[in-house]
């Protein structure tokens, strides 16, 4: 097989301070739970990465795994709650495997238990940033997992990629490094065809990139390589860069952070975005779309501008002011994330109208902005 070039963008990794570091249960578990040793090995290489000064916090899965390694004797869960009762026997066993390990190492750690309703709220968002602050400062390693137990299908994170992308938000993390039982992105699916290339470095996830991954889910989770570039998709255009990599890799850690040629490096595709506009692309539920012409795409894309609404074409779904929403070009595609300052019956009336003409049209005067600039987030 024909050997891909070296990468030479992997160099910023030896100066990131600041680190979310999510593990797939597939790496650390086998058929009979928890894989203590490779909990070990990892824990003693982020032990490491503490010694040059830098903040790891990880965001685990793992609990139904650790659950079924204890209740050998049951089938394995396929209704929720059966599910969430498994992650609630698992739960404490995966923390203690942390604990045991870290502890070797003088490492204190802290368990956040974190679901998508609980962080709607934009003052327990805040909490959860401060507490997460605060334990980073006290120098103890948060393990952060989705709270299984009581988080209901429709609330639940889609994996705990979604879930690590709110994390590096909410610490502000310079880089996501996803430790999963594959070595990062293909040109094809390698299970199928022994030629497949490891794509070393992605420049941009685009649909070139989304249509690579097939639809297995990984070994022991939700997640496989669909929601991994769904995860890059998002955390790259908020400006920060993930690498997909193999986490049993001998020192997989370790020779990341050196700069080795591992997994696959998704670049960060513009600035890093701050305050409240990680809540808004990250947390809240998109409740409608807006269908927005060419005009408005370069307004807001090139120009940083509002969405007004001459440049809205429709409106889907009912949803009130204040929601989140997409806005969408005419092919579909995803240009924006933000909150609407109109319910969707008023957008419909002044939709390709002038702001001068809102009043009129809808009876009261409100913005002239349907999405002003500081509640959008550009996703492109």
């Amino acid at each position: 097989m024909e050997t891909m070039p070296q990468v030479q963008g992997r160099k910023f990794l030896q100066s990131v301070r600041r680190v979310v570091i999510k593990v797939g249960s597939a790496v650390l578990t086998d058929e009979k739970g928890l894989d203590d040793q490779v909990i070990a090995g990892l824990c003693a290489q982020v032990a490491s990465l503490r010694k040059e000064d830098r903040e790891v916090t990880i965001v685990s899965s793992g609990a139904i795994a650790a659950g079924m390694g204890k209740m050998l004797g049951l089938k394995l869960p396929t209704t929720v709650p059966e599910k969430q009762a498994m992650a609630a026997v698992g739960q404490g066993r995966l923390i203690q495997a942390y604990e045991d390990a870290f502890k070797n190492h003088g490492i204190y750690v802290a368990q956040i238990l974190l679901t998508r309703e609980g962080l709607v709220s934009r003052y327990r968002y805040l909490n959860a940033k401060n507490t997460l602050r605060t334990l980073l400062q006290w120098g103890i390693i948060p393990i952060v997992n989705e709270n299984d137990t009581v988080a209901t299908e429709e609330l639940q994170f889609t994996d705990n990629d979604a879930l690590a992308v709110l994390i590096v938000n909410l610490v502000e993390a310079e880089v996501l490094i996803c430790l999963s039982d594959v070595d990062g992105l293909y040109d094809r699916d390698p299970r199928e065809n022994a030629n497949a290339r490891r794509i070393p470095e992605v420049s941009k996830v685009d649909k070139s990139i989304t249509d690579l991954a097939g639809d297995c889910l990984g070994r022991a989770g939700r997640g496989g390589m669909k929601s991994k570039l769904e995860a890059a998709q998002m955390v790259t255009a908020c400006g920060v860069p993930m690498v997909v990599a193999e986490g049993r890799t001998d020192r997989i850690l370790t020779r990341l952070f050196a700069g080795e040629d591992l997994g696959t490096l998704f670049c960060a595709s513009k600035r890093r975005i701050h305050g409240r506009k990680p809540w808004i692309v990250f947390t809240l539920a998109r409740e409608g779309v807006l269908e927005i012409d060419e005009g408005a795409v370069k307004a807001m894309v090139d120009n940083g501008k509002s969405l007004l609404p001459v440049g809205i074409r429709s409106v889907q779904d009912d949803f009130e002011a204040g929601a989140c929403v997409v806005c969408c070009d005419g092919s579909g595609k995803e240009i924006a994330v933000g909150l609407s300052n109109y319910n969707s019956q008023d957008i419909r009336k002044i939709c390709g109208c002038q702001t001068g003409e809102i009043y009129d049209i809808i009876g009261h005067q409100g913005t002239s902005e349907v999405i002003h600039r500081d509640n959008m987030v550009i996703l492109l």
